[in-house]
């Protein structure tokens, strides 16, 4: 899957939770957070916290895998793409 903004993470990460048949009160519980922090997560992306993040892959059982954008395009000095 490609993910090219906070929300589309946001949704991807629900509906593998959702997947898994995971409320979100279990996905919060294998990590030691809170309901309210998986919900803001899913509803609010952009004002999460990267650990929750790295909690929410945890629990899933997922990873961040990082490549290159657009890898035959070279470097590209200016930033010019969405986030």
């Amino acid at each position: 899957m490609k993910i090219t903004t906070p929300k589309t993470l946001a949704v991807a990460i629900r509906d593998k939770r959702k997947e898994m048949k995971f409320t979100q009160k279990n996905a919060a519980e294998l990590v030691g957070m809170k309901q309210s922090t998986v919900s803001a997560f899913e509803n609010d992306p952009e004002r999460s916290k990267i650990e929750t993040l790295f909690k929410l892959l945890s629990a899933l059982e997922l990873q961040l895998v990082i490549t290159e954008r657009n890898p035959d395009k070279g470097t590209n000095n200016g930033w010019t793409e969405e986030w």
